[in-house]
C-alpha cells in the first residue's frame, strides 16, 4: 500500500510517524483490514445489483402504442412493408394464449412510449375476460434504441403458469433472450433467464416434457434449429432442422405433435422465397418426419426431399408463410401468399391467399382469394367442418401498402371454396395488419392486430376482435388509471 493512499485516512498517516513500529504496524493493519472489508462490500453490493439486474422491475407504459417501422427498400409503390407492425411477424408465434385457470388473454407485442418515439419496447399484457379490461402494459425488455420490429417478441406458458416471453434478436449482431414471470400467471415482474443467439422465436409447451422451442439462426442464411428444456433454465443444444440457403417457418402444436411448415431462400435471397416443407416429430424432437410418417435425415440442406410438398420455383412463384392449424383428424393446415415478386404493386399481380391441406392420404392445395400485398397476413380458424380466415383482405386505405380493411371469410368443404361472410372494419383511417391467432382463442378476444400509415410515420392503436366478425375492439392508447376498459369500435 502506497503513501498516497495511506494519506487518503487522514490522522492514520501522521500516527504512522509518532508511534512505535508495533503500534504503527497495528494501525498498518487495521488500514489493510478496512480496506478489504469495503472492497468486498463493493462486491457484495456489485453481485446483489448484477442480480437485480436480471428483473424486470415491472416498468409500465400508460397506454397501448404499437411500434412504426418502415423496411427502406423502396420501389415505385412504397416500402417493402411498413407500417404499425406490433403484431410482426407471421414467424414470431404464438403472441397470445388464452389461460383457463385465470379466464385471461395473456399477450406480447412491439410497443413504444409515445406516437413520436420508434426504438422498440418488448411489452406483455392480459386481457381480463370476467371484467372485460386490461392492465397498464408491462415493459419486458427495453431494446435500447432498436427500432425494428423484427426484435419483437413470442410468449408461452409453462405447467405451473409463468409466463414466458422470448425476445427475438437480429443475428449475432443483436442477441435475444428469454424471460419468465416470477408469479404464475402475472405480467408484474420478470426474470432474464438467457441471453442466446435466435430469431424468430416459436416456443411450445409440451405437457409432461417441456419446451421445444424452434428459432433460426444466422448461419449460412436464414438456417432453422431447435432445442428442448424441462424447465426453460437448462437447454439442449441447438440443432439445425434446415438449412437450404435460408427459410421462413412457421410452427404449431396439437397433442404432442409439432409440425412445421417451411419456404426455402434460392441463394440466400429472401425476395426469392418459394417453394413449400413440412416436417413434424411426435417425439419431442428426437425423430422428424414427412406428414405421413417417413424419417428425414437432419438437417435438411437438399431443395429436392421427401419433405416438399410445392415445387414453387417450378411455377416462378413466391411463397410467404402466414398460419398453421390443424383439421378435425390433426392433419396440418397452411395458410399462405404466392405472388410474382417481392416488390408492392400491380406488377407482381396475381397475389393469391391459398390453403395447402394434408386429407389424410394427399395434399390438397386451393386458392381463397385476390390480395394487393406480399405481407397481407391473417389467421386461420378451424371448427371441425367450418374453417375460418381473418386477415386484412379488403383493399385499405393505403392501397397496395401493406395490409387493408379486416374481413373475414369462410369455407365449409375444408377450404376448397371460400366466400366473405363479414368486413370488419370499414373507412379506415390507416391500414390493418398481421391479424393473430391466439392458441385456444376465447371470444371477445379472438383476433389481434394492429394498424398504421404504410405510407408515413403514424400512430399505430392494438386492436382484438370477437369470433362473429362483428364486434371489435381498441385498446387503450392512454391511460389515466391502472386499469381501462378497451373501446368498442363502430365501423364508420
Amino acid at each position: 500500500m502506497n503513501v498516497d493512499k495511506l494519506k487518503n485516512h487522514g490522522s492514520l498517516y501522521h500516527l504512522h510517524h509518532l508511534y512505535p513500529y508495533w503500534i504503527k504496524s497495528f494501525f498498518l493493519l487495521i488500514v489493510i483490514l478496512t480496506t478489504c472489508l469495503l472492497s468486498c462490500q463493493q462486491n457484495d453490493d456489485r453481485e446483489e445489483s448484477d442480480s437485480i439486474t436480471n428483473t424486470s422491475l415491472s416498468d409500465k407504459v400508460d397506454g397501448y402504442r404499437g411500434i412504426w417501422f418502415t423496411l427502406g427498400q423502396f420501389s415505385e409503390y412504397g416500402d417493402k412493408y411498413s407500417g404499425g407492425l406490433g403484431t410482426y411477424t407471421a414467424n414470431h408465434i404464438p403472441l397470445a394464449i388464452y389461460a383457463e385457470e385465470t379466464d385471461k388473454t395473456f399477450f406480447v407485442y412491439g410497443g413504444t412510449k409515445g406516437p413520436e418515439d420508434r426504438y422498440l419496447l418488448v411489452m406483455a399484457s392480459y386481457y381480463d375476460h370476467e371484467n372485460h379490461r386490461v392492465p397498464r402494459p408491462t415493459i419486458v425488455h427495453d431494446k435500447e434504441g432498436v427500432d425494428d420490429p423484427h426484435d419483437n417478441p413470442s410468449i408461452a406458458i409453462d405447467g405451473d403458469g409463468h409466463i414466458w416471453v422470448f425476445v427475438s434478436g437480429r443475428g449475432t449482431g443483436r442477441p435475444g433472450f428469454k424471460y419468465r414471470s416470477v408469479e404464475p400467471y402475472s405480467v408484474e415482474e420478470f426474470e432474464l433467464v438467457a441471453e442466446q443467439e435466435l430469431t424468430y422465436p416459436q416456443p411450445w409447451w409440451i405437457e409432461g416434457k417441456g419446451f421445444i422451442h424452434l428459432f433460426t439462426k444466422y448461419t449460412r442464411g436464414r438456417e432453422l434449429y431447435f432445442e428442448t428444456s424441462s424447465d426453460g433454465y437448462e437447454w439442449s443444444e441447438d440443432q439445425k432442422l434446415a438449412g437450404i440457403r435460408g427459410h421462413y417457418q412457421v410452427s404449431s402444436v396439437i397433442n404432442g405433435k409439432i409440425g412445421s411448415f417451411f419456404n426455402r431462400h434460392p441463394e440466400g435471397s429472401v425476395d426469392q422465397r418459394t417453394d413449400l416443407y413440412y416436417v413434424q416429430t411426435t417425439d419431442f424432437g428426437q425423430t422428424w418426419t414427412t406428414v405421413d410418417g417417413q424419417p428425414l435425415e437432419i438437417p435438411l440442406e437438399t431443395e429436392d426431399n421427401p419433405a416438399r410438398v410445392i415445387e414453387y420455383s417450378a411455377r416462378d412463384r413466391l411463397q410467404y408463410t402466414v398460419d398453421l392449424n390443424w383439421d378435425k383428424n390433426g392433419n396440418p393446415i397452411l395458410l399462405y401468399v404466392t405472388s410474382e415478386g417481392h416488390q408492392p404493386g400491380p406488377d407482381n399481380e396475381p397475389r393469391f391467399w391459398e390453403i395447402a391441406h394434408w386429407s389424410g392420404s394427399e395434399w390438397k392445395n386451393h386458392i381463397v382469394a385476390r390480395s394487393d400485398h406480399n405481407y397481407d397476413l391473417g389467421s386461420l380458424y378451424v371448427f371441425d367442418d367450418r374453417w375460418l380466415i381473418i386477415g386484412p383482405l379488403g383493399v385499405g386505405p393505403q392501397a397496395w401498402g401493406t395490409g387493408g380493411e379486416m374481413e373475414m371469410w369462410e369455407s365449409r368443404d375444408e377450404g376448397e371454396t371460400w366466400r366473405k361472410i363479414r368486413q370488419i372494419t370499414v373507412n379506415s383511417e390507416r391500414n390493418h395488419k398481421f391479424a393473430r391467432r391466439p392458441v385456444n382463442a376465447k371470444d371477445p378476444f379472438f383476433v389481434f392486430w394492429a394498424d398504421g400509415n404504410p405510407d408515413e410515420m403514424s400512430i399505430s392503436r392494438l386492436y382484438f376482435g370477437d369470433s362473429s366478425g362483428e364486434k371489435y375492439w381498441a385498446l387503450p392508447y392512454d391511460m389515466e388509471e391502472e386499469y381501462a376498459e378497451p373501446r368498442r369500435v363502430k365501423p364508420n
